[in-house]
């Protein structure tokens, strides 16, 4: 296997496990909250969070240092259409997922609260779980678009 092809299939993973985890971590999420059951919530999300903190957050830094090493094998400049298109979308997706992680934190912690006293979740928990799944939706389109870029790579004239 060349360092290409190790490249590739690095980069091509994390884009698997970021696209894959996402989603995931947004069902299990969706899933629990129909229950408003503060115990489960609380042991769902915290295993979220570990989630995002193992998968997401790794696939995040791995997609990056990947891609810029493959675009300089191959003799890609960063600044070609799809690659520079690319860069923006998983900007566009880091600042909807970075408040996402914190929001997710304070989730849990409200429904741990919660569990432990016995008290049903309070409107400010469903507030932060609204903000939480209407961030879900322009990453998740985001990264699609991005995977959809790597796949195609269309002539995409940004530049010049």
């Amino acid at each position: 296997m060349t360092p290409e092809d190790l490249l590739r299939l690095a980069h091509v993973i994390g884009a698997t496990v970021l696209f894959g985890t996402g989603a995931g971590i947004a069902f299990f999420m969706v899933m629990a909250r129909r229950t408003a059951n503060p115990a489960l919530i609380a042991h769902v999300s915290g295993t979220v969070v570990i989630a995002d903190t193992i998968f997401t957050a790794t696939a995040a830094i791995i997609q990056p240092v990947t891609g810029h090493f493959l675009a300089r094998i191959i003799g890609w400049p960063l600044s070609e259409g799809w690659i520079a298109l690319s860069l923006c979308l998983y900007v566009f997706t880091g600042i909807f997922w970075l408040p996402v992680v914190w929001i997710q934190i304070k989730l849990r912690d409200i429904a741990r609260d919660c569990a432990a006293t016995g008290e049903a979740l309070p409107q400010q928990w469903f507030r932060l779980y609204r903000i939480w799944f209407a961030c879900g939706f322009p990453a998740f389109f985001a990264v699609l678009g991005v995977i959809w870029l790597m796949l195609t790579k269309p002539d995409i004239a940004l530049f010049g």
